[in-house]
């Protein structure tokens, strides 16, 4: 058979993404029999090894019991997943877990029966499912199996709302009302006539698909050749499937040449193979997604083809991996500028431009910056100057140096110009119509003017990376350039652009506009709320007023069709030509973009169709607490339900289960890495956690509560999902159960009560030994009392005797002393008045008629003698002491600080002596006593409140006890 030469070149001049899944990313068997996709977008593929289930991001095998090759599958309206087997039948639907189960109905068959080898096609027809094996057929119905033999059964599908089987003696039968009946004999079908699919073609027309008789329509009962022509295509080739694309094309898969795409005519479009990137050309099944992209089941591999993508990658051959500086649409051909030269391709079909037809020229080696269309003139600018670009040719204009960038302009004349930034300055060329004049360089400005625009007062800006921006006006010739000191955030990576109409700057901090009145620079307002402070390094306005920018590597447009939007485009993060950034729009079918490696194509009218709802789903919770913990596999009730688990599902769990680890994914299979997510659990966590890509979360040592797990994603489209959400109780440890405690109760109340019991039968005892002991002491007591009372009263009349006996003694040592010291004072007075009397009589003698002076001083000496009767007081002290029990002794020695003079105050207080008789007795005045008994009472520290005279008599007191 034939390859055709198709599938060695590539056919239009962009590439659809193609992602290859090997057998060791997906981990299973080589071969794929089949492909499905449920209702929540996960994918299953019949594989050698079981069903592989693939969510976007996680693959999963479910192996048949007997370990044999899955050759067949399909979702029943029963929403289960019916499978074959080699001798097994059955079906995979979820468990109590959440996981897929399988259950096998081969019971149900009769014993003869039960041996069939493989299962190789699977029809939901209503609510019965049909399966075939080489000899048998199977009606499984209200959980029956009907069998229906033949030698042969070479096919089982439907055609528009009719079941057929093909057998191999009989040709094509119908179900009818339970039994096949003839739809067209097998005179009526080609000799060794063998079907591999049947798809829909149109309302009244399928598309049949055979193993060597090519491709036919069939129509009521009406079979005929559906031929296919281009591209060398072998119409007797093996083909293996066939599905219906979105766009009225079809895809047939071969065993040999990979996938071919066809218009409704037959008319070959496309040979996808493995130079369009499969992993192999031996195609076994092929499945459209409910995104419309395309997924193969290969003989070793899985592929995905991004039918439906709005990016796809233009890097021809031709090109020569060079990198993407500029893209022009001109005269009906795209031009293409890039590292290593000019190319050309032409295009008949201003749809998407994408599918024009890889028929690429060179129009130019060599470096080319740029090409535009300017003025009527498409030119480029080079490395070797500046040229003129014809249909495969270039013309030169200027060659002295090498040119960046063109823009129009009129002069002050009213001239057409055309402004063209270079190595050196900023050189003028008239526009002539047919042909451009150079005019001279515009002012004395010398730099590299990579960046340059024009505004509406005819003023040329441009721009240098490490110098800040440029003004030259072409009427003064005059030059000036803007910094930091002019209101740029800096003078590195400023560059020029127009957008909205007006020039503007984009700089590390955000978008700059120049105020004329100011003449300086300042943030753009209009500009402000969509792009803040953001650095950005490209801006490009497209014909429907959306902006394209560059911010770092990433791509980006801000959407003006409602409120300004901005969308990312995270599938060229870090593959746009960093440096010389470059976007070409179109239309909104066409947006170029340059790249490292050539082209990218951006569909941005599909793109924005593409952003669909997102979905979440909690593919398996698992427990940490051993080898087998699963608690929830990712399924609810039935394969095609909902994410989010039935209010009355909620998992209770023993406190054994409170580590929990949760996985979750969202089936998106264009842009995986682009989606994040973001978690909560309720009864725990705060809030929702920041957004990550990290698609799980463990919880550790959960206590005893009600939880709610929510999660959600979104991705760069800003587009979030809904919340799904899994219910789940971690029950108290059983020592904190209710029961637990109703029996710590019971045991507590047992406890105390025999506590008590205990205690009142030891009180009983107590007692009874108590009053026993109180009889008995009480009885001795009665016996000491009596004999207690008796000596008391005995001792009470000795006390009371003794006490008047004391008493009477006290009161006559009291008087004695009393008596003694008055005795002892009147003794005193009593000799010095005899002295006096004594001296006076001798000076009242006869004759004696003057008093001699010696006589008055020896009275005066008298007086003296009296002092030293004073300074006699030692002795009347030890007397005094002796009568007062030593007071003024102990009163000395307590106050160390009181004076004689004191102690006699002390003892004539004592005496119970009146000041006037003391102020006779220490001869001073009544005055004098009066400051004396102050001091004192300072001196003994008496506070005012206490009485001088009993506070001494209370110290006398205590030394006569």
């Amino acid at each position: 058979m034939a390859t055709g030469s198709a599938a060695l070149s590539q056919t239009y001049i962009a590439q659809r993404k193609t992602v290859n899944y090997e057998k060791r990313q997906y981990n299973a068997g080589t071969q794929n029999w089949k492909i499905r996709q449920d209702g929540q977008g996960r994918m299953y593929f019949a594989n050698n090894e079981g069903v592989l289930v693939f969510d976007g991001a996680n693959w999963q095998l479910f192996p048949l019991p007997n370990r044999t090759i899955v050759r067949s599958m399909e979702f029943g309206s029963d929403k289960k997943l019916y499978v074959g087997g080699q001798d097994e039948i059955g079906y995979f639907s979820p468990g109590n877990n959440g996981s897929l189960v399988f259950t096998s109905l081969k019971g149900l068959i009769p014993k003869n029966d039960q041996v069939f080898s493989d299962l190789w096609d699977i029809i939901s027809y209503g609510d019965d499912i049909f399966f075939r094996s080489n000899d048998k057929l199977f009606k499984y119905s209200n959980g029956k199996i009907t069998v229906y033999h033949s030698r042969s059964w070479l096919f089982l599908g439907c055609y528009q709302d009719k079941l057929l089987a093909h057998d191999e003696q009989k040709g094509l039968l119908e179900y009818v009302k339970g039994s096949w009946q003839p739809y067209i004999d097998k005179k009526d079908l080609p000799n060794g006539f063998y079907i591999t699919s049947i798809s829909k073609y149109s309302t009244s027309f399928s598309l049949i698909t055979t193993a060597k008789d090519g491709v036919f329509l069939l129509s009521d009962k009406t079979l005929r050749s559906f031929k296919l022509s281009g591209s060398g295509i072998d119409n007797h080739q093996h083909f293996s499937a066939a599905v219906a694309l979105n766009d009225d094309t079809y895809l047939l898969s071969t065993f040999l040449n990979g996938v071919y795409q066809v218009d409704r005519t037959g008319r070959v479009i496309e040979n996808i193979a493995k130079k369009e990137g499969l992993q192999n050309i031996f195609v076994r099944s092929m499945y459209t997604d409910a995104n419309h992209n395309v997924w193969l089941g290969l003989d070793n591999g899985i592929d995905f083809i991004a039918y439906n993508n709005a990016v796809k990658h233009i890097s021809p051959d031709i090109f020569k991996d060079g990198g993407g500086y500029a893209t022009a649409l001109y005269h009906n051909k795209i031009y293409f500028a890039l590292s290593n030269g000019i190319y050309q391709v032409p295009v008949t079909d201003m749809g998407d431009l994408s599918y024009v037809k890889n028929n690429f020229k060179v129009a130019a080696e060599g470096q080319t910056w740029n090409i535009a269309a300017v003025g009527g003139h498409l030119l480029a600018g080079r490395d070797d100057g500046l040229f003129e670009v014809g249909d495969g040719k270039i013309s030169p204009i200027y060659n002295a140096t090498g040119f960046w960038i063109f823009q129009q302009l009129t002069d002050k004349l009213g001239l057409q110009m055309i402004a063209a930034g270079n190595y050196y300055g900023v050189r003028l060329f008239e526009n002539k119509g047919a042909s451009l004049t150079e005019r001279g360089n515009l002012g004395a400005y010398y730099e590299s003017a990579r960046f340059l625009q024009v505004d509406e007062n005819n003023i040329v800006w441009t721009s240098h990376p490490y110098r800040g921006v440029y003004r030259l006006n072409p009427e003064t010739k005059q030059v000036k350039n803007y910094t930091k000191e002019q209101g740029l955030p800096s003078p590195l990576n400023n560059f020029v652009f127009k957008v909205k109409g007006r020039v503007v700057v984009a700089t590390e901090k955000g978008i700059y506009e120049y105020d004329a009145g100011t003449d300086t620079f300042k943030p753009a307002e209009a500009f402000k709320t969509i792009f803040g402070t953001r650095s950005i390094r490209y801006l490009n306005e497209d014909a429907t007023g959306n902006i394209w920018f560059v911010e770092g590597k990433s791509l980006g447009v801000v959407d003006y069709s409602a409120s300004p939007t901005i969308i990312n485009f995270p599938e060229l993060n870090n593959r746009i030509l960093s440096g010389f950034e470059n976007v070409y729009p179109i239309d909104a079918e066409n947006i170029f973009v340059g790249s490292e490696n050539g082209f990218y194509h951006i569909n941005y009218a599909k793109y924005k169709q593409n952003i669909q709802p997102l979905k979440v789903y909690i593919r398996s919770v698992r427990s940490g607490s051993g080898a087998d913990s699963l608690l929830f596999g990712g399924y609810n009730n039935n394969i095609n339900s909902g994410y989010n688990q039935a209010a009355n599902d909620a998992l209770d769990l023993g406190y054994g289960f409170n580590s929990l680890h949760f996985e979750y994914s969202s089936p998106v299979f264009e842009e995986q890495s682009n989606v994040e997510y973001s978690y909560l659990l309720k009864g725990f966590d705060e809030g929702w956690s920041e957004w990550s890509k990290r698609s799980e979360k463990d919880y550790t040592n959960l206590p005893a509560r009600k939880y709610v797990f929510e999660v959600k994603a979104r991705n760069h489209h800003n587009n979030e999902s809904v919340v799904t959400v899994y219910n789940f109780t971690i029950n108290p440890p059983w020592y904190q159960t209710i029961l637990a405690y109703l029996l710590y109760s019971i045991i507590i109340a047992g406890v105390l009560y025999l506590l008590y019991q205990m205690q009142e039968r030891r009180h009983l005892l107590k007692q009874q030994k108590g009053l026993q002991l109180q009889q008995q002491k009480n009885n001795e007591e009665q016996r000491q009392l009596a004999y207690q009372h008796q000596l008391e009263l005995e001792r009470s009349e000795k006390e009371l005797a003794n006490l008047r006996s004391e008493k009477l003694l006290a009161e006559v040592e009291y008087k004695t002393s009393e008596l003694a010291s008055s005795a002892l004072n009147l003794v005193q007075q009593k000799e010095f008045l005899t002295k006096i009397k004594e001296e006076l009589l001798r000076l009242q003698k006869p004759g004696t008629d003057a008093v001699d002076v010696k006589e008055i001083k020896k009275i005066q000496r008298m007086l003296i003698e009296e002092d030293k009767l004073n300074e006699q007081w030692q002795q009347f002290s030890i007397h005094f002491d002796r009568v007062h029990a030593g007071f003024l002794s102990l009163l000395k020695d307590t106050y160390p600080t009181i004076n004689q003079q004191e102690l006699k105050l002390c003892a004539y207080l004592i005496m119970n002596l009146s000041s006037k008789e003391i102020a006779q007795l220490m001869a001073i005045s009544v005055r004098g006593v009066e400051v004396s008994r102050y001091r004192l009472r300072k001196k003994l520290q008496i506070p005012t409140e206490v009485n001088l005279f009993e506070f001494l008599f209370n110290i006398q007191r205590e030394l006569m006890k």
